[in-house]
């Protein structure tokens, strides 16, 4: 089968296509014929040598797909032959075909495509991750979500909304971004170019500060993110785009406030644990999709031929939402 390819560790243009072997399901496994693959960050680091794939994991890139089951394994009982799916899985998205633990894939509800559906598993599980599982957002509370043009914060925001939230806040660096995430839900949007969002917050909540926060930042916001949250407040750190050095922190914060920073990764976890999530998005956020209440944010598709392109879209920072690739039958 093809599959999308690093060269060697560098940037998009190290992305070919080349034969590889065609994977066989394990007992516990599903075989997809791939139909549409959910681009993330993730892709690019790894493409780039910095991103250790879990043990036993494919080396291809990818972590999401949408598709047709081609095969299954002998312990699979809830999916056939022809069925439309789309999940979560460790890697091997890039290519042709793919095999996904039975218990991280998901039917394709009537009326999603499979570029929307290709779009969901990684955006909403780890937004649910970060929103409901770990800092356990309440009605009533207050958020902050950084980079909210991104796949998980448009899914995130949306999550806040469902829970009840009084205020979201959310951050981005242009106009038209923030006018999309107030389309999403989010009732405070700050241009991170043009105001502190840290004093934004004070102002807007009266030196209170907010419940949750959602990072993806690191080190430049990291003083900022501790002068924005509320006593108990809770912030959970999903990526480090700025460094993860600290100069001259101010930890005081943290005592005075006991607040609870937690940092989380989805990918690394185990297949249990993946799987609670993605049964509560299914729960949840699934029939909300379809009734058409919940936005599957995706920005732009392209051709996996146009694989590279893509990855430099995302690295220019273009996109609001997800960005896809599309497979076809050629």
């Amino acid at each position: 089968m093809q599959a999308v390819l690093v060269k060697q560790p560098g940037d998009s243009s190290q992305l070919t296509f080349g034969q590889v072997g065609k994977p066989e399901p394990k007992p516990a496994e599903i075989l997809v014929k791939i139909k549409a693959i959910g681009v993330n960050r993730m892709d690019i680091v790894q493409r780039e040598g910095r991103y250790p794939v879990p043990a036993g994991a494919s080396q291809i890139l990818g972590v999401e797909m949408s598709g047709v089951v081609e095969s299954v394994g002998t312990d699979v009982t809830s999916f056939r032959v022809g069925d439309h799916v789309f999940g979560l899985m460790y890697g091997g998205a890039y290519a042709e075909f793919a095999v996904i633990d039975a218990r991280m894939a998901m039917h394709i509800p009537e009326g999603i495509t499979f570029e929307v559906a290709a779009a969901i598993p990684e955006a909403c599980i780890t937004a649910w991750q970060a929103v409901k599982h770990i800092s356990k957002l309440q009605k009533g509370q207050d958020i902050l979500i950084h980079a909210g043009a991104s796949g998980v914060s448009t899914a995130a925001i949306q999550i806040a909304c469902l829970v009840g939230a009084r205020r979201i806040f959310t951050t981005a660096g242009s106009d038209k971004k923030l006018e999309h995430c107030r389309s999403l839900g989010a009732t405070h949007t700050i241009n991170y170019k043009e105001a502190d969002f840290a004093e934004v917050i004070k102002r807007e909540t009266d030196g209170r500060g907010v419940d949750v926060l959602v990072d993806y930042i690191g080190a430049s916001y990291w003083q900022r993110n501790l002068d924005s949250l509320a006593l108990d407040g809770h912030m959970v750190l999903l990526g480090f785009l700025s460094g993860v050095q600290l100069e001259k922190a101010n930890i005081g914060p943290i005592l005075f406030k006991r607040l609870t920073i937690q940092g989380s990764t989805l990918r690394s976890r185990s297949v249990e644990y993946q799987q609670h999530l993605a049964e509560a998005v299914e729960k949840h956020v699934m029939p909300k999709i379809v009734s058409g209440d919940f936005k599957v944010v995706v920005d732009k598709v392209f051709s996996w031929k146009q694989v590279a392109e893509a990855h430099r879209y995302m690295e220019g920072n273009h996109n609001m939402g997800k960005v896809v690739l599309t497979i076809g039958d050629e």
